[in-house]
């Protein structure tokens, strides 16, 4: 069945052309996801789709009542709302109804609203519908519904606005980067919902392994092109190379031939016949034929590495605690040549922390940081490049001289070392707010490269990054003589460059896993699994849901138990993570770590109440 048809659209901004006449039409539990380098019009085809902007020319179809959710960079939350309100702010019946019960159950002297509110959950079915969405805020780490949008950081704006989209059950998701703001549990988690939910997806994603597992048709823009391949990642790599080819091989027959019609031009008289001029027409589109060319020009990185000495980087007993917040527990390290290390853990374990500590920006409580004297970091972080207000592309790179010394005693100019990282002559003049986010972060890339780093330190380098960018940046590591240090959700990524890995379990427990991320996974799936409280808690909603083995009242206390527990969860999470970020100040350690201790004995006390009646469920 066909849900959109979307037909010969164009889309320009100015003398820039994005796209013309592209055609293509999204069936029923497709999964697509679509491929362009940035900056060629990946976010406007998304937002021409869903009506937010027009094309110039064509339509786009959708069938009569089609429910679209549309998961864009940015947000349009309500600042003003709660994630509860947020969530609920729907015209989805079943969680009107889910809504209703709620709001009954936290007004306990109507026991009629309570029954009334409990039958409409019956006859809707609406049971596992709230387990599922609940479900979704917890695998998105979203449990506490009572907190403000306002108070929300920019990942978890991301996670709800994917929660959203994701619990409104729509006829087709269109989704710009789902996986960034999501750490390697929740990517996952999300990849194995796509796979056994019958959806209809259109998606942008640099994730290749998501690609690979999730998507059944790529399509892809390229250089003004629509192509389609039937098949996911490893089908549409192996097709594109045989397309190509195929194109390179009708250039070089247009080039012969048009060799020999040349010739024959030149040798025509003036006088020219009906058959002559017909084989003048036919010249000329030989000709444009045989003058096609790819835009194969690719970002080349090429750094002038400072020499590395014996000495690299030594951390002994290194210790690092913010209150009762261990992050570092005496941990020891010593870096050798050429190393390639990836670091993997769950948000607020202290990764990003531990990268500040090597680069000295970030104290420690007690052991030693020994670096080198001839380590020089280049350290991209998670902030991207700061933009200046009126700062042009050009300029930023002129920040670091008029010329850029490479190797082997070469130098080049600003602008060339642009042209380099694909910003044309023409794009260094624009302004960088202009430029799109996988633009900017090539821009940055570039800034962190030039300064002739021999220890790279990357936070998170592969958000918003195309994958043509991808692949060259994965291609330099492998050769990058110097050492590796590399934060990333992006699985393909850290298997294709990291030798072992920092595996950051928090409480100061750092293992050291001498594989990539793939090898690391096989063997955790190979360990016994125990079952953890919150696994315990999901096996007994799904068997139960109030199913009147306990009094009105019990139900009403087991039902109010759950989010107080989340509540408190919530809570402990926000403070720890207030001790990880360093943004605490010293007189408010001491108040915050009785806090915190007050938190976990009520959370300790309200779970084995919530246990007791979960027995009595469960008899």
């Amino acid at each position: 069945m066909n849900l959109v048809s979307v037909e010969n659209i164009s889309k320009s901004y100015g003398e820039l052309t994005l796209f013309s006449a592209i055609s293509f039409g999204i069936n029923n539990e497709q999964k697509i996801a679509f491929i362009a380098k940035n900056g060629t019009g990946k976010t406007s085809m998304l937002n021409i789709m869903t009506g937010i902007d027009s094309p110039d020319t064509g339509q786009v179809i959708s069938r009569k009542g089609l429910k679209i959710e549309y998961l864009s960079q940015q947000d349009s939350l309500n600042n003003e709302l709660t994630i509860e309100q947020t969530i609920f702010n729907s015209e989805n019946q079943t969680l009107k109804i889910i809504e209703e019960y709620e709001h009954a159950l936290n007004n306990p002297s109507d026991e009629n609203a309570y029954q009334q509110a409990f039958e409409k959950m019956e006859q809707a079915n609406a049971w596992d519908f709230e387990t599922q969405y609940k479900q979704i805020l917890s695998k998105l780490k979203l449990p506490n519904l009572s907190q403000k949008v306002s108070s929300l950081s920019g990942g978890q704006r991301k996670r709800l606005s994917l929660a959203i989209v994701l619990i409104h059950k729509p006829d087709l998701l269109i989704l710009d980067e789902p996986t960034n703001h999501l750490d390697l549990e929740m990517i996952e988690w999300l990849e194995n919902y796509f796979k056994k939910e019958k959806i209809t997806l259109f998606m942008v994603t640099h994730d290749r392994y998501f690609l690979e597992r999730v998507c059944n048709e790529i399509v892809e823009l390229d250089q003004g092109k629509f192509y389609t391949y039937k098949g996911n990642y490893s089908y549409y790599l192996q097709k594109k190379e045989e397309r190509i080819a195929t194109e390179q091989a009708s250039v070089d027959k247009a080039k012969n031939i048009f060799k020999k019609e040349l010739d024959w031009m030149r040798r025509q008289p003036k006088a020219r016949t009906t058959k002559s001029k017909s084989r003048i027409d036919d010249f000329f589109k030989i000709k444009e034929e045989a003058h096609k060319r790819r835009d194969n020009h690719k970002v080349q990185l090429e750094i002038n590495m400072e020499r590395m000495g014996s000495k690299i980087l030594e951390l002994h007993n290194v210790s690092k605690s913010f209150g009762n917040l261990q992050l570092l527990n005496k941990f020891n390290y010593v870096f050798q040549r050429g190393e390639r290390i990836g670091i993997i853990g769950k948000n607020g374990t202290g990764k990003t922390s531990f990268l500040n500590i090597i680069t000295q920006t970030l104290s420690i409580d007690f052991g030693k940081v020994i670096v080198g004297e001839t380590i020089k970091f280049g350290y991209y972080t998670q902030d991207g490049i700061e933009v200046k207000p009126g700062q042009k592309v050009i300029e930023v790179i002129k920040e670091f001289g008029e010329y850029i010394p490479l190797t082997k005693g070469r130098k080049i100019s600003a602008g060339q070392l642009l042209e380099r990282f694909l910003f044309s002559r023409k794009r260094q003049y624009d302004f960088v707010e202009k430029l799109s986010g996988g633009e900017r972060k090539r821009l940055y890339l570039c800034t962190v490269l030039i300064q002739n780093p021999n220890f790279l330190i990357l936070d998170e380098p592969t958000n918003d990054l195309d994958i043509v960018t991808l692949n060259v940046l994965e291609n330099f590591l492998l050769d990058f003589p110097g050492c590796l240090l590399v934060v990333s959700h992006d699985r393909y990524f850290m298997d294709k460059i990291v030798d072992h890995l920092f595996i950051f379990k928090g409480d100061g427990e750092i293992e050291d896993f001498p594989g990539n991320y793939s090898d690391y996974r096989v063997y955790e799936d190979s360990k016994p699994k125990e079952k953890s409280i919150a696994t315990k808690k999901t096996i007994v909603k799904e068997k139960t849901i109030t199913k009147a083995k306990l009094s009105f009242k019990e139900q009403k206390e087991y039902k109010n138990l759950e989010g107080e527990i989340e509540q408190l969860e919530t809570q402990k999470e926000t403070i720890e993570k207030l001790f990880a970020s360093n943004e605490i100040l010293n007189e408010d350690i001491n108040k915050k770590s009785i806090e915190l201790q007050e938190i976990i004995s009520k959370i300790t006390e309200k779970e084995e109440r919530w246990f007791e009646l979960s027995s009595k469920l469960e008899a």
